[in-house]
């Protein structure tokens, strides 16, 4: 077993299944054990801890972990000095970044940023909300919430600043949103001094290269079919214009094959026309990464 060691923390809470199966996807086995803050990985190099994204940053700018996955916003909201190696556009439900908003009751008379001075702001992003207040020219008590931030307005809160992806809870709780101080994605960050030990440098970049690679093959299928030269015109006018498709010569001199990658959900309108036009011998095969 090798004496060197990778420092990894994956985001415990809402991220961790999504981490679990990015890094799945990328070709790590990981597992996490019910009451246990180290999942397991078959790389005995990488030593895994569960740590929260709030709290990332931290931990990585101080050299307790090497390097590690969390948000944006928790990198701003902690003021951490770390090394931002890749963005990692996923969430707990979308592919899309999340959102930290300024949301107020339905009926409440704030409109704007302005008509907050001295009002009562609940949130986890305490700094962040200080900061945005601040460039606005707005002083207003911003208190830390310890969760369940929705219910807040208006008995303990005259507003609050809350991560969203689709709106679905602040409506369910009958809050509208006056303003959106910033939009997060995941990163994966690392520290300086692990950043520059050549063995580390090296298995960070590795570890970046396979995530991104499997994210890129989100959505996408391999398609190859076989068809003679003298329809291969039609066949390319088919696939899409964007996509390059690798064409190479069979045995059968008046025929070639054809391999090409496609969005996953365009494939079932495609295949009757390719095979319309003579393709023949259509096979899908799923992605598991895409390495530029």
């Amino acid at each position: 077993m090798s004496d060197k060691i990778l420092k990894l923390g994956i985001p415990a809470g809402s991220l961790q299944e999504a981490t679990g199966d990015l890094f799945r996807k990328a070709g790590y086995k990981i597992t996490f054990a019910s009451r246990s803050y180290y999942p397991s990985m078959d790389d005995p190099e990488i030593h895994c801890t569960l740590i929260r994204a709030q709290e990332m940053p931290r931990y990585v700018q101080d050299g307790s972990l090497d390097c590690g996955l969390t948000g944006y916003d928790w990198i701003l909201e902690n003021n951490a000095r770390v090394v931002e190696l890749a963005e990692l556009v996923f969430s707990k439900v979308s592919r899309r970044p999340v959102r930290w908003v300024l949301a107020v009751p339905n009926d409440s008379p704030v409109q704007s940023v302005k008509d907050l001075a001295g009002k009562r702001i609940a949130t986890e992003v305490v700094n962040l909300t200080r900061r945005w207040l601040a460039q606005h020219g707005v002083e207003a008590n911003v208190e830390f919430s310890w969760g369940a931030t929705e219910v807040k307005p208006p008995k303990f809160a005259d507003a609050i600043v809350e991560v969203t992806e689709t709106g679905s809870s602040l409506r369910a709780n009958n809050l509208r949103i006056v303003a959106e101080l910033l939009q997060s994605t995941t990163r994966f960050i690392t520290n300086e001094r692990s950043y520059t030990d050549p063995w580390k440098k090296r298995k960070m970049d590795d570890i970046v290269l396979m995530l991104k690679g499997a994210m890129a093959a989100e959505g996408k299928v391999g398609l190859m079919l076989n068809v003679r030269k003298s329809d291969l015109p039609a066949v390319l006018k088919i696939l899409p214009a964007l996509q390059t498709p690798t064409i190479s010569a069979l045995s059968d001199a008046e025929w070639v094959d054809v391999n090409t990658i496609l969005d996953e959900n365009i494939v079932r309108n495609i295949i009757p026309l390719l095979k319309q036009a003579g393709a023949c011998g259509l096979v899908e095969y799923p992605l598991n990464k895409i390495i530029d």
